[in-house]
């Protein structure tokens, strides 16, 4: 795709490829807000983010301690269990060692557009199929319905609609898969709290920047790009309200598509997986991964860059940090 490419043609491209899969000045920390990532600050008051090269089961149970907070009570992992036909979601055998060392189940919600997962059935059939249910209980949280949760800030989203049985828990690890994605530019941390914990409605909600929760209709209510962003981050807000400090942050950077799990057929990888990064801070975290990409030696990353660029991906950090949900600085602390 160009990058000189208008935003109408990269918009109506990426549905295009959805529907042929079935998918129809920055701010410090806001003092007296209780957020998770005001505990994740090192010595220069910048955010920790923890990195590891190797990918393995070992060293995502050790990234996960180096965080010093405990998963404790009834934890949700939540993480994309993948359409069916992608072979780029975390790979159950990874992930295995530390869901069950926390005795986690994996939370996921129904999607807003046409393919595999857009009812409980068909969603637990492909999460069984990607091998999910083989290693934990997989709980569709929307399958009974919805509940809101208030933005306190939002000028989009005076509301978040949540899958009903996200109350059910005690804490969340966000367990995600970092990739590009062809509508948000890419995908990590404050994604997967945002449309990954929303309902089928509730995704249509964010992808219409507040105008309908209609899984239809929300396909001719596309906002302005920056709209959809800051409604993604806004909906962020409300999670992050909601849980406190009882989450933590876990990104996989491998198998670097240019396009999400949610794209059957998703386009391969041209760059070199990147490692495993964690904070206490969704948005040092993602936007630690994507310095990483751009500062990556390997050339295969302009892919990614245009996909991220193409999209004004970078908007959802810095509205979010406006939002007071986390910082874009941070220290990175090499675990090899």
């Amino acid at each position: 795709m160009s990058r000189k490419m208008s935003r109408r043609s990269w918009l109506k491209s990426s549905l295009a490829t959805l529907m042929a899969v079935g998918i129809t000045g920055r701010m410090e920390y806001v003092q007296g807000r209780n957020h998770a990532f005001s505990r994740s600050k090192s010595e220069s008051n910048k955010s920790k983010v923890y990195y590891i090269k190797e990918i393995s089961p070992e060293n995502l149970v050790r990234i996960y301690h180096a965080l010093g907070r405990n998963a404790e009570g009834k934890v949700a992992i939540k993480l994309s269990t993948g359409e069916p036909g992608n072979t780029n979601h975390l790979d159950p055998q990874l992930i295995k060692d530390l869901v069950q060392q926390v005795n986690g189940t994996i939370i996921e919600c129904n999607t807003a557009y046409g393919g595999g997962r857009t009812n409980t059935q068909d969603h637990l059939r492909a999460a069984a199929e990607h091998g999910f249910t083989a290693i934990a209980p997989v709980d569709i949280m929307d399958a009974d319905g919805e509940i809101p949760l208030p933005v306190k800030k939002g000028r989009h989203l005076k509301e978040d609609f949540v899958g009903k049985n996200y109350l059910n828990y005690d804490f969340t690890i966000v367990l995600s898969h970092f990739k590009g994605h062809p509508m948000a530019g890419f995908g990590g941390a404050m994604k997967n709290i945002s449309i990954g914990i929303a309902s089928s409605g509730g995704k249509a909600w964010i992808h219409s920047a507040g105008k309908t929760k209609d899984v239809v209709e929300v396909w001719n209510n596309i906002p302005p790009q920056n709209d959809f962003l800051e409604a993604m981050a806004e909906a962020s807000e409300a999670i992050i309200d909601h849980v406190g400090d009882k989450i933590l942050y876990i990104n996989v950077a491998n198998k670097l598509s240019v396009d999400c799990d949610c794209v059957a057929t998703p386009e391969e990888p041209k760059m070199n997986d990147i490692g495993i990064l964690a904070s206490l801070d969704p948005v040092a975290l993602d936007r630690a991964c994507i310095d990483m990409v751009y500062n990556s030696k390997d050339e295969g990353k302009a892919d990614l860059i245009e996909r991220i660029e193409s999209r004004n991906g970078i908007h959802n950090l810095e509205y979010a940090e406006q939002l007071g949900l986390g910082s874009c600085k941070y220290d990175l602390i090499r675990l090899d």
